[in-house]
């Protein structure tokens, strides 16, 4: 079942990449007291991720922290040194959480997973961006398959 507006996070395990090596965030106490915005996309260096989605959130991010976001956090079916990678390439610096989803359990609690395995991708993330408050989802664009139309940051941005 897919997360809704009005449902609270799942507790699940997302890893960044910290000084010191991999570090393990719960998703419950990552949005405890904080208004997020987490977006989730089908994987790093991929085309529309890596030319828009990730770049438009570091675009927006201070346009994002002016409207109340204490943190952006993108998520994906990647393992943490992908992602840390790919935030580097990215230039990220600390403007984008990059939180590595790397066995899809937060993706399958949150009902956003899609099977790409036709593909050679295995299960990878339905591309989506949400607002969270203190623990509970209060907007939520979830894309169509093959589509880039409601999960921007400027989408985003605008529904703050």
């Amino acid at each position: 079942m897919t997360i809704e507006i009005g449902d609270r996070l799942p507790d699940a395990a997302l890893t960044v990449m910290g000084e010191e090596g991999p570090e393990t965030l719960m998703t419950q106490s990552l949005g405890e007291g904080r208004r997020l915005v987490i977006f989730g996309l089908p994987g790093a260096f991929t085309p529309t991720c890596s030319a828009l989605h990730l770049p438009g959130f570091l675009a927006q991010a201070a346009a994002l922290r002016m409207k109340g976001v204490d943190a952006i956090v993108c998520v994906s079916v990647n393992d943490v040194y992908v992602m840390d990678a790919w935030g580097k390439q990215q230039g990220v610096a600390g403007r984008v959480m990059m939180a590595a989803d790397g066995n899809g359990d937060f993706t399958r609690a949150v009902g956003l997973d899609v099977d790409m395995t036709d593909r050679g991708f295995g299960l990878r993330s339905r591309r989506y961006a949400m607002v969270v408050e203190d623990g509970v989802v209060t907007r939520l664009n979830v894309e169509e398959p093959g589509e880039f139309k409601v999960s921007d940051a400027q989408t985003v941005l605008a529904s703050l």
